[in-house]
């Protein structure tokens, strides 16, 4: 294996495992598969919040960079191999 996909490999599963962090450490909004365990109960204040925000912010940069780091391995595996 090529160090150039060596090292976007192991950048994919970093921010794979951030993201899933980040997605995780949302707030439910309701009327999804949250709702299926019990999530449903929670009542919205009607605004968001700057933390929360942030954390859109920061789970759509970490989200680019997952889907550029799989078109990176695309290439990659196209023309190194």
């Amino acid at each position: 294996m090529k160090w150039p996909i060596l090292v976007v490999t192991i950048l994919l599963g970093l921010t794979s495992v951030i993201l899933a962090l980040m997605v995780l450490m949302h707030k439910s909004r309701g009327g999804g598969m949250s709702d299926l365990f019990g999530g449903g109960m929670s009542t919205s204040l009607g605004g968001t919040s700057i933390a929360e925000r942030n954390l859109d912010r920061i789970t759509i940069i970490i989200g680019t960079i997952w889907f550029a780091c799989i078109l990176g391995l695309l290439a990659l595996y196209k023309f190194l191999s």
